[in-house]
């Protein structure tokens, strides 16, 4: 496989979320020379060796590409996440998620500089709520217009992809690391303020990803080192929430007070705070209790080794950021 040595171009959208703000710094410190063209929202300029992102509109910044054929690297971030609010509608998805991506993808084939497209799905591109381990060979059934909006940026991809240029759909479930934002920080906060985690009777599991680890197979494609494909990104071991509860309470050296109340109360709990905008609903109590696990074995095959990052470890690096925040 062809490898990606001396100066590299690489185009990186969504490069002012979290997880861009994550995968700039670690690519600029790779010992490879990657040049950082970078298209966000907003400015980011502390790791940009480019003037692209002076542009806001995504679409604008698309078409100013058209005369720039200089990327050999294409990452795609650039998103509208999962809502848990449900104040999204869903043209919103589909316009962030499967239109800009179609276009982007189109400039990416006009290029005849560009060798490598990593489109940034999502594990809920497969499902939402899977009955069996989440792999490569579970199909595709997304319920979500979040979910529907990536698997049909995914099959556009798939049917236009070119010979001779490498293209990667990573399905990544939950990241976390600095600067992430969502349920795990909230869990955080009620676990540091000594408030009693209810959910106690719950026994389930669910993988995560760590933003170090993510980073890592960025840097791999880029290097020429995995093989085009699609690619279910987790750690190598899930987590179940009681063990992330303990994780928290280690880390702000509190002992996590976990009550075991009946599963019939919480549901009713959530069903009214679905009613009364509460912070349990339905929703976030899905999220928190249940059974989501992801293989990554197709991946680390590709790869020939482990992670870098170990699941629990990961997590502790996570945890200990939100204290610095």
């Amino acid at each position: 496989m062809k490898s990606c040595k001396g100066h590299s171009e690489v185009l990186i959208t969504g490069a002012t979320g979290f997880v861009g703000k994550n995968l700039l710094p670690y690519l600029s410190a790779s010992n490879l020379d990657y040049k950082l063209h970078v298209l966000g929202r907003h400015d980011y300029k502390k790791f940009v060796k480019s003037g692209l992102n002076k542009f806001t509109d995504s679409y604008q910044v698309i078409d100013h590409l058209s005369g720039d054929k200089k990327s050999r690297h294409y990452v795609h971030l650039a998103g509208k996440a999962h809502d848990i609010k449900n104040s999204s509608f869903e043209e919103e998805y589909f316009e962030a998620n499967y239109r800009l991506t179609k276009r982007l993808f189109d400039h990416f084939l006009e290029n005849n500089t560009a060798e490598t497209f990593t489109f940034i799905s999502s594990i809920k591109a497969v499902s939402d709520r899977p009955n069996r381990i989440v792999d490569e060979f579970l199909e595709t059934n997304p319920v979500t217009a979040y979910g529907r909006s990536k698997r049909k940026a995914e099959e556009y991809i798939l049917k236009n992809s070119p010979l001779g240029k490498r293209v990667y759909i990573l399905r990544p479930c939950m990241i976390h690391g600095p600067g992430n934002r969502g349920n795990l920080n909230l869990l955080y906060a009620m676990i540091s303020k000594g408030i009693p985690w209810p959910l106690g009777a719950f026994n389930n599991s669910r993988s995560f990803l760590s933003i170090n680890n993510f980073c890592f197979i960025i840097d791999r494609i880029l290097a020429g080192r995995l093989k085009p494909g699609i690619y279910h990104l987790a750690d190598s071991k899930p987590l179940s929430t009681r063990r992330l509860i303990e994780l928290i309470g280690e880390s702000v050296g509190k002992k996590p007070r976990i009550w075991n109340l009946p599963i019939t109360a919480i549901y009713f709990c959530a069903k009214l705070g679905n009613v009364l905008n509460l912070p349990l609903n339905e929703e976030r109590l899905q999220k928190l209790t249940e059974n989501y696990v992801v293989s990554n074995q197709k991946l680390t095959r590709a790869l020939g080794c482990d992670l870098p990052v170990e699941a629990e470890d990961g997590m502790r690096s996570t945890l200990a950021s939100f204290s610095q925040s």
